[in-house]
């Protein structure tokens, strides 16, 4: 049998799935393009470069690291949790991983701001004992984008562990190497690519958070504005070329990251021999 014909409606299937990429996905970034080429380059680095642009994608791209960052490490020591001990409530935790994804961003943003502003019971106490404040400001946004990206990470890792082989740990301990030795030499290099693929997901997901992060970021231009906000803001003065610019560059951005984080995920696997 040729390799044509294992799948049986090979060719109407992949017709469909191209059509649905046309329809969903190509057709609308070609009209942001086209929009966008309306300007002049002069006027698309003018755009660029305003002060206020710029603060919003620091805000933004920045915010969206540093949560994906922590997101990876405490996403990790959730699933190894889950997955490693047996403890009381564990069905019921496990479910509350998933809550983000079930829960109305709008709704998570109202939360979070109401325990983490100033007068909130969380932001009242880190307030008192600490002297930061943090809804309103860009740790706000970090506190929001961990909250909604978290999920990605633990998701992603806790198959990976559930099917790790323990007897290579067994193997590792018996030739004489350490708890830390084992878990870099053997454990590390097999949940890497997957803890790589939940950072990516979570970095995708922060960037373009809008529903949870405007109700806890405070919305300051040059302190707390995000792209997106920008964007709407960009389209409620009927400026469409400036918000196509903007989402553009963002998109671009973040094909790039992305495309980066790819090619660090290949790299592991290929230096752990998973390829």
């Amino acid at each position: 049998m040729s390799q044509s014909n294992i799948m049986p409606g090979f060719r109407p299937a992949i017709g469909f799935t191209l059509f649905y990429l046309a329809l969903i996905v190509l057709i609308p970034l070609s009209a942001m393009l086209l929009k966008t080429f309306q300007l002049s380059l002069d006027e698309y680095w003018a755009i660029l470069t305003n002060p206020r642009v710029l603060a919003s994608f620091r805000v933004s791209f920045g915010s969206a690291l540093i949560a994906a960052a922590f997101s990876g490490i405490f996403g990790f020591i959730i699933a190894w949790t889950l997955v490693r001990y047996p403890f009381p409530g564990k069905k019921v935790f496990d479910a509350l991983i998933d809550l983000p994804f079930a829960l109305p961003t709008a709704v998570a943003g109202i939360v979070l701001a109401a325990i983490y502003e100033p007068k909130g019971w969380i932001g009242k106490l880190v307030m008192e004992a600490f002297g930061i404040q943090i809804a309103y400001k860009p740790l706000g946004i970090v506190f929001a984008l961990i909250f909604i990206g978290l999920p990605f990470v633990v998701r992603t890792i806790e198959p990976v562990l559930q099917e790790f082989d323990k007897a290579m740990e067994e193997a590792a301990a018996s030739l004489g190497a350490t708890r830390l030795q084992t878990f870099i030499k053997v454990i590390l290099p097999n949940i890497l690519p997957a803890a790589i693929t939940g950072f990516a997901l979570a970095f995708a997901r922060g960037v373009g958070e809008y529903g949870s992060v405007i109700f806890i970021a405070g919305n300051m231009p040059y302190v707390s504005e995000i792209v997106p906000l920008l964007i709407i803001t960009k389209l409620e003065q009927y400026d469409y070329a400036g918000a196509t610019a903007i989402g553009l560059t963002m998109l671009l951005l973040s094909f790039l990251l992305l495309l980066s984080v790819n090619g660090l995920q290949w790299w592991v696997r290929r230096r752990s021999g998973q390829l």
